[in-house]
């Protein structure tokens, strides 16, 4: 029984016979992608506070040190990434400030806010109103909290990172895969499209990751949202000393992930992090956000490529580069999608059974403006 899953009321129905054929998956069991793609995106750190101490992460600051960007900041982030050509804002921070950051909620209370994602919703305003698709990524979320923020995001994500208990989630604050498998469950129902993934290296077995590839898998056929699943190592930091997967380790997870999920769902490496030329013929077809203007503050150590970078793997996999939006195409209705769009739509895009994309954005993408025409150019590019 995965952790927390009974109090979080989330069925996931995993099959050890499924396990066992994850655990026999070699990269020879999977195809190489047609293509690569990627996103050009903003890093926007709107906080660094986070309820959780994970051993592993560099992001949060303690009570007392964290920040909060202030929107004047975040304006002037996705306007310098709308004038390099950017697409996507994306907004990560630590989950829910608990009670230990009293300055953080003084702060939220001192401009007008009740929580971190009711100013969350005035980021995305703001990054739309520059030219930017938010793509916001704020940890474990209720149905609640994530319906204030859904309209105005492109499409969102959380990481699950595995459905095992591990120490370097220990602690009075410790991540409960139940929470995170909920949230995903919550996107789901609110029909946004979705980000998610698994840690590699933080004291989870093999058995361990395909139990969490299996469990994402089954919330994605129960809903068809998730459009993408990131394989990330956990990487040396100044607080992680725990050593990083070797290579045979990042191969076989990364053909598990192939082997275990849908082809219409992306399986991403992020290329700062992980050998991404010793993975393309692990099933990957994505390259993730790359930024050409702010750091990975998450892993401020591990600069992101340039885009040359990424064209040198795509072209060691002989394969096109193909930049894309952070929604996939086959969440937007038809009217969005270029004349010449191939993939699989999502259940319920044509017939409006599911409304996938809501106003703001769909009002972004389709306006007779710089940002509007940005957008297009890449679809219509991806499609050519």
């Amino acid at each position: 029984m995965i952790p927390g899953v009974e109090e979080e009321d989330v069925d996931v129905s995993i099959d050890d016979a499924e396990i066992e054929r994850l655990l026999a998956v070699t990269p020879e069991s999977v195809s190489s992608a047609p293509e690569l793609s990627f996103a050009r995106n903003v890093f926007v750190p709107l906080t660094t506070a986070c309820r959780y101490t994970c051993t592993y992460c560099t992001y949060f600051d303690p009570p007392g040190e964290a920040s909060l960007l202030s929107l004047a900041e975040v304006r002037k982030i996705c306007r310098r990434g709308a004038d390099a050509g950017c697409t996507e804002a994306l907004f990560t921070f630590g989950d829910d400030p608990d009670d230990r950051y009293t300055e953080i909620h003084a702060r939220l209370a001192e401009w007008g806010y009740d929580s971190i994602h009711d100013y969350l919703r005035a980021a995305c305003e703001v990054a739309l109103e520059e030219g930017l698709l938010p793509h916001a990524n704020p940890g474990d979320q209720t149905r609640k909290e994530m319906a204030a923020v859904a309209d105005v995001n492109a499409s969102m994500g959380t990481m699950l990172e595995t459905t095992a208990e591990v120490d370097a989630h220990a602690g009075p604050r410790r991540k409960e895969p139940g929470q995170r498998l909920r949230t995903i469950k919550n996107a789901g129902e609110l029909a946004v499209p979705f980000t998610t993934g698994i840690l590699v290296g933080i004291g989870e077995s093999p058995r361990d990751r395909a139990e969490s590839l299996l469990a994402i898998a089954d919330l994605h056929d129960r809903y068809d949202h998730v459009q993408e699943v990131i394989v990330q190592p956990v990487v040396e930091n100044e607080r992680w000393h725990g050593g990083t997967p070797d290579l045979e380790t990042l191969r076989h997870a990364t053909a598990m992930a192939r082997a275990a999920l849908p082809p219409a769902v992306s399986v991403q490496v992020p290329p700062n992090l992980a050998p991404a030329r010793e993975l393309v013929d692990c099933g990957i077809d994505d390259l993730g956000g790359v930024s050409p203007v702010t750091d990975d503050h998450v892993n401020p150590d591990y600069a992101w490529p340039e885009l040359c970078e990424l064209e040198a793997v795509a072209e060691t996999a002989g394969v096109p580069l193909r930049e894309r939006l952070p929604v996939y195409e086959r969440y937007l209705p038809s009217a969005l999608r270029p004349a010449d769009f191939e993939g699989p739509p999502a259940d319920g895009v044509d017939d409006g059974s599911r409304e996938w994309i809501r106003d703001p954005i769909r009002q972004a993408l389709s306006a007779d403006d710089d940002a509007g025409t940005r957008y297009r150019t890449v679809l219509e590019a991806r499609n050519s």
